[in-house]
């Protein structure tokens, strides 16, 4: 497999060099560091990298604003946000740059390789404790229901608690053709799980609150 050219810019390198540890035990690389935002486009312009993990709090020059100069200038080159800051108008801001993932410090150490595998897989990934955050964003960006009608009556059905065969019994369609709306339904709404639909749904009015959790 092609070697993954990854740059770290953060400006604690004590942070760095466990990020750096805990990449390079999984055999992903680094090719170069960064303390601040100036840095890492110089960086940048001798290293072209896969991905950039960065922070949002840097000194000289944000991560926010590297991130919009290296999407501009660089737009092959993935970015991944690793910070400590949870507030929705950040996440919002990645998001809308372009940004494919946004994770908490507090969850790296259990989930910066699932992020940087999904990442590596053309998926976005965004720390589980922000989902909510994330839903609300995605309802945010669709004013217009991107669904289909019948992609709707399925979604309702999902979120009102009915398998895949209920469905099936009810709408007299093959398996096949639930599954496909289904997926159709999750790459519309770039969501992963069934909680994620199921907020939707309640939003967006398809059906009461007072529905069965899903983990």
């Amino acid at each position: 497999m092609k070697p993954y050219r990854i740059i770290l810019a953060d400006d604690h390198a004590m942070f760095r060099q466990g990020i750096r540890k805990i990449l390079e035990e999984e055999g992903l690389r680094i090719i170069a560091e960064a303390k601040d935002g100036f840095e890492l486009l110089k960086q940048l312009e001798k290293n072209r990298s896969d991905l950039v993990i960065l922070d949002i709090s840097m000194p000289n020059l944000q991560g926010l604003e590297a991130a919009r100069e290296i999407k501009k200038t660089y737009p092959a080159t993935k970015v991944l946000f690793l910070t400590m800051h949870r507030r929705k108008d950040f996440l919002r801001q990645a998001i809308s740059m372009g940004a494919a993932g946004f994770l908490l410090k507090e969850d790296a150490h259990s989930e910066l390789l699932t992020a940087i595998k999904q990442i590596r897989e053309g998926k976005r990934y965004v720390s589980p404790v922000l989902s909510d955050e994330m839903t609300d964003i995605i309802l945010e960006k669709n004013h217009h229901d991107p669904l289909t009608p019948r992609e709707r009556q399925i979604l309702q059905l999902l979120a009102e608690g009915k398998s895949n065969k209920d469905i099936v019994a009810l709408l007299n369609i093959s398996i096949f053709t639930v599954r496909r709306h289904r997926d159709n339904i999750m790459r519309k709404l770039k969501f992963k799980t069934m909680t994620n639909l199921i907020r939707y749904a309640i939003k967006k009015g398809y059906v009461s609150e007072d529905l069965p959790s899903y983990g």
